[in-house]
């Protein structure tokens, strides 16, 4: 900013120039100055700097305000005892310049006040559980088996029935009805619209106890009640004596409504597709133990990768797929979790009754979820766990080499997944399988093959962004979720390329909100994929993370615009 146009905007404001400067007798500033320098002892009154303060002016021990009052005046006494033009010229500019942040640290007050009412508004409405209350389903003798849905590296998970008569109770179990659609998928999933996982126990014992701490990662996305009462304190001290984390519902989180142990029965197929881990009593060669957990779940379509194998969704619904990550992501973020083993096997997939998919993040047998965790892993051994998947762990995951006080961060590693996934989401090879052939550990970000063209510019720059090799120049999902939000919902608000008024944005979010409440009240509406999405991100508003969301949008728009006119 010019001096010009400092002095200019001071004017304008006029209290930064008239309440905090020129008002005051030249005497009474002198004695100000005066006594401050020659006092030892702490001040009566300090104004610590707010938590929104930018980093950079954390240093004052005094307000802003004080500051600009000081300065000013400092001004007008070389104005009337001499000086050069230069030097009152800095001197007032100066004073000016620290009125004006007085005043965006104000503007920013009310800004973030707005956020917060905001939010408050939007956390008091729960995720509806697609299970209705009753007491029964602790014993796998409840449930009718069906066939075998999916087999994964731990597990294999079978269709199911309840057979109880559903109670009034604070517990869920029997599922709602999907959406009516036609074909034989359709039909299974009224029959059996549960889903059963059976654990694979090769080494933890077969006591209900060694088996809870063994497969306590298995237990983070399940409901306050899945577990009978004495189950519950067996399996609060989790694998190696240590607490594991438990995330609240979401609608892009999986949920575990029942969680019990019980023998191994020899269920269709589990001869020919998983001998191996069958107990000896079912099969001699067998190398399992007797008794396993059984995880009890709502029983979806098909997963993602199956989705997208038979499918072409349109752009906007792709986009609201890589945003349903984000989202999902973003909530076991806030809640310490990190699931390290993403990919589109362990995304499950429905559909709202607008036919738009929702995704459900699962399979949470790899995730880092200790109780005195922050996201951050001691790496002091190669016996440490990086977790699953290393087609896609992340750079800072796959690059970590063990040693005294080494630390893998967590933090934005499912982030980076999410880009790669997307990928695959808008019909492309995953760019880091045998496919392509990148190595997340080696890859240069100039690698990374081009989307199709018809993705949206915002959405191929969150892609890019998310996949940045140095993760401090990475978004976090919650970040790159609102830039994704601003992108298809925020046209309005970011119509000028070169900077955002926070006035504009909040204004944008007020109306925004009365709109999605507006949904909300009118029925059915409020259960569609679009705007569950939008009440996730209005209940998660933090100022900081939405200037940062801008910042990262008009920094990609002005390199694209860059790069256009070069070319």
């Amino acid at each position: 900013m010019s001096v010009k146009h400092a002095i200019r905007r001071g004017l304008e404001l006029g209290r930064s120039v008239f309440q905090l400067g020129l008002l005051k007798s030249g005497g009474r500033i002198a004695a100000k100055l005066r006594a401050d320098r020659l006092r030892v002892g702490p001040s009566g009154r300090t104004v610590q700097p707010q938590a929104f303060l930018p980093s950079r002016y954390r240093y004052y021990r005094t307000s802003l305000k004080g500051l600009a009052a000081q300065l000013q005046s400092a001004g007008l006494r070389r104005r009337l005892g001499g000086g050069s033009p230069r030097n009152r010229a800095v001197f007032w500019a100066f004073g000016v310049g620290v009125g004006l942040i007085e005043q965006q640290l104000n503007d920013d007050r009310r800004s973030a006040a707005t956020c917060d009412e905001i939010q408050a508004v939007f956390r008091k409405k729960k995720t509806q559980s697609p299970f209705k209350p009753c007491t029964s389903g602790y014993k796998l003798q409840d449930y009718i088996i069906g066939n075998q849905i999916g087999k994964g590296s731990n597990a294999a998970v079978y269709e199911a029935a309840a057979q109880f008569a559903p109670q009034q109770s604070d517990v869920e179990c029997t599922p709602a009805q999907l959406a009516p659609e036609e074909g034989e998928t359709a039909r299974a999933l009224r029959t059996f619209p549960m889903a059963i996982k059976m654990m694979w126990n090769l080494g933890a014992g077969s006591s209900s106890e060694a088996i809870f701490k063994a497969m306590s990662q298995e237990l983070v996305p399940a409901s306050p009640l899945a577990l009978k009462q004495g189950e519950e304190e067996i399996s609060l001290d989790g694998y190696f004596g240590v607490l594991p984390r438990r995330v609240s519902a979401h609608p892009n989180v999986i949920r575990v409504s029942r969680a019990f142990t019980a023998d191994v029965p020899l269920l269709p197929g589990a001869q020919e597709e998983y001998p191996d881990v069958l107990p000896a009593r079912l099969n001699p060669a067998g190398l399992g133990n007797n008794r396993t957990l059984f995880l009890v779940m709502k029983n979806y379509p098909c997963t993602l990768r199956q989705y997208l194998e038979v499918s072409t969704p349109g752009h906007r619904q792709r986009s609201l797929m890589v945003l349903q990550l984000l989202e999902g992501v973003d909530h076991l973020c806030r809640h310490a979790v990190a699931h390290r083993d993403l990919k589109s096997d362990n995304v499950l997939l429905e559909f709202d009754s607008d036919g738009c998919p929702r995704l459900v993040i699962a399979d949470f047998g790899c995730c880092l979820a200790l109780s005195e965790s922050d996201l951050r892993l001691p790496f002091n051994s190669t016996y440490v766990d990086k977790g699953g998947n290393a087609s896609l762990m992340a750079p800072e995951v796959a690059t970590a080499v063990p040693g005294r006080g080494v630390v893998i961060d967590y933090s934005k590693a499912d982030a980076w997944a999410v880009g790669a996934i997307s990928y695959e989401i808008f019909g492309q090879p995953n760019p880091f399988y045998r496919a392509v052939g990148l190595q997340s550990e080696s890859f240069q970000e100039k690698q990374l093959p081009p989307l199709p063209p018809g993705v949206p510019a915002d959405v191929q720059l969150v892609i890019r962004f998310l996949l940045r090799r140095n993760p401090s120049k990475r978004p976090s999902a919650r970040v790159a979720a609102n830039m994704l939000h601003l992108s298809l919902w925020g046209r309005k608000a970011l119509v000028n390329q070169h900077s955002v008024g926070m006035r504009k944005l909040v204004d944008w979010l007020l109306c925004q909100s009365a709109v999605v409440l507006l949904k909300g009240c009118s029925g059915p509406s409020g259960n569609k994929v679009e705007a569950e999405l939008q009440r996730s991100f209005l209940s998660n508003l933090d100022l900081e993370d939405l200037r940062t969301a801008v910042g990262f949008l008009l920094y990609g728009r002005e390199q694209r615009h860059t790069c256009i006119l070069s070319a």
